[in-house]
């Protein structure tokens, strides 16, 4: 439990941002240095206890399918070492936590897949039949398994606040307003791209899940993030089906009805739960055993996934 990692502290490299979980660094105009760190968020606030590899799980997850679907859609990874890029007395802080990647510029939006009815999506199906939009067949339950996978995107809020449920449209028209400067002179428009993240959005998920399915696990739905470089070209940023960004089920637990436990955070989102807390900051601190149980599940998911051990 001592080796967790709630803040890295690279003083080689300038600091870009700190997120709920990732520390960014500034290597040169084309390249980042990103860092997950163990911090755990819960109802948007950072709670001040770490959960040991957190950020290994992360880090190599990204990674694992970054390489398996890279003939989908290019990705943010650049093939540096992270310890290469930092001071010797630094290395520690990155071995197995951070990737060298590319400078890109982020489309303003989340592009989220569903693949079962459940959280927000479930609760806009309870009272209007549909999905952010989409009409789905009546009669659904919780969990139940959508006859295809949605695409859903969400506009992105600002540090603290919730992502907001858009439609299609209003998530082309977005994206043509921010990603004018960026696309400037390649000939590309941001309503487009916005139609290219969904469609590869909805690959990247079919593809994952049907791996998933064959190590046990079902992907109930996932966010993707995506970023253009300098020609235009569209690619997967940020971190790609982690538990961070996805809702995995243990397939033996699988029941329509009822939502199955997640590899994530849930024992924290439990415990939390029992709690007299308004659900602002500062968070309280967590009992040994959930966290425990909490960076179990992490790396069961990892090692369910890949097929490997985490290192």
């Amino acid at each position: 439990m001592s080796q967790a990692l709630f803040e890295s502290s690279i003083r080689s490299l300038p600091l870009v941002s700190r997120g709920k979980v990732r520390d960014i660094y500034a290597i040169d105009a084309e390249k980042l240095l990103i860092v997950a760190t163990d911090r755990l968020s819960a109802f948007d606030v950072i709670l001040p206890d770490p959960i040991p590899r957190k950020g290994q799980v992360l880090t190599g997850m990204a990674n694992f399918w970054f390489d398996r679907l890279a003939h989908v859609i290019p990705n943010q990874l650049t093939g540096i070492a992270p310890e290469s890029v930092v001071a010797p007395s630094e290395v520690e802080q990155v071995r197995g936590r951070a990737v060298v990647a590319k400078r890109l510029h982020p489309l303003p939006i989340e592009a989220v897949v569903r693949g079962y009815l459940v959280g927000s999506g479930w609760k806009e199906y309870q009272r209007t039949g549909a999905v952010c939009g989409i009409p789905l067949l009546p009669g659904l339950q919780l969990a139940s398994r959508l006859p295809n996978p949605v695409f859903t995107p969400a506009a992105k809020a600002k540090a603290g606040a919730h992502d907001e449920n858009i439609s299609l449209e209003q998530a082309r028209i977005h994206c043509e307003a921010d990603m004018k400067k960026a696309l400037a002179g390649t000939g590309r428009h941001g309503a487009d791209l916005c139609l290219e993240a969904r469609d590869a959005a909805l690959r990247l998920y079919a593809e994952a899940a049907a791996h998933a399915s064959g190590r046990g696990i079902m992907i109930a739905d996932t966010k993707f993030e995506f970023g253009v470089d300098a020609t235009g070209a569209l690619h997967l940023i940020d971190e790609a089906l982690t538990p961070d960004s996805s809702r995995f089920w243990p397939a033996e637990s699988y029941r329509e009805g009822i939502s199955p436990p997640s590899f994530d955070k849930q024992f924290v989102r439990d415990y939390l739960e029992t709690l007299d807390w308004n659900k602002q900051a500062p968070g309280p601190k967590l009992p040994a055993n959930v966290i425990a149980q909490t960076s179990a599940k992490y790396t069961e998911a990892y090692e369910r996934l890949t097929g490997q051990a985490l290192p």
